[in-house]
């Protein structure tokens, strides 16, 4: 069971995560900036007053986390998440990073720690170039996972046999070849042949 105050802890600690705060969390999932403001958090008369179910499943839709994750988050000892590998763009291009699944090898990276993340095979990818701005922009960084499933509509990240490493949205994937599309219309579409893939991950949290 979680108190008033272990619930507001969270979403400030969220945002802290996020390198915001908590206006700028409300104004990322499209809620008044003063939705989360300390002042809203208790009445004139001094009772507690808790974020809408509403608000917090906007907010959860926008940073990719469940309802599950963020009870965990709220959870002091839990706070932080755990350590995943950091892995810089122009490293992720390299031979030797990945395995022929996606997986991070060899080591050399910084941890770490990301809120929600329960797979042990996650690791952290630092975006470079804006064809996903405005949801993803260079420097973010967002937390890949090879053992999720993909389907049509998820961010991904895709290496090619040529050891190009790109993050898009799946647009569709069949046996022969995979639709990507970048959110950035200034940024052309992606078709690749399947035969070209190395392998392709699904992105499950976006932060900044």
């Amino acid at each position: 069971m979680f108190s008033h105050t272990d619930i507001w802890n969270a979403l400030d600690r969220l945002a802290g995560a996020l390198s915001t705060s908590p206006s700028g969390l409300a104004r990322r999932a499209g809620l008044d900036p003063t939705t989360f403001n300390k002042s809203k958090r208790c009445s004139p008369s001094g009772k507690n007053r808790w974020p809408s179910t509403e608000s917090l499943s906007k907010v959860l839709g926008t940073v990719e986390m469940t309802f599950e994750d963020f009870a965990r988050f709220a959870d002091q000892s839990h706070a932080r998440g755990p350590s995943v590998p950091l892995i810089g763009h122009a490293q992720a291009g390299d031979s030797g990073f990945f395995d022929d699944s996606g997986f991070p090898i060899g080591g050399g990276w910084e941890d770490v720690r990301i809120p929600g993340v329960k797979d042990p095979g996650t690791y952290c990818l630092q975006i470079a170039g804006d064809s996903m701005a405005p949801v993803m922009r260079a420097g973010d960084r967002v937390v890949v996972s090879p053992n999720e499933p993909v389907r049509r509509g998820d961010r991904v990240v895709v290496k090619t046999i040529e050891g190009e490493v790109m993050a898009k949205e799946l647009f569709r994937m069949s046996e022969t070849q995979i639709e990507l599309v970048s959110v950035n219309p200034e940024y052309d579409d992606r078709v690749l042949p399947r035969r070209q893939v190395a392998w392709i991950a699904r992105i499950v949290w976006i932060g900044t």
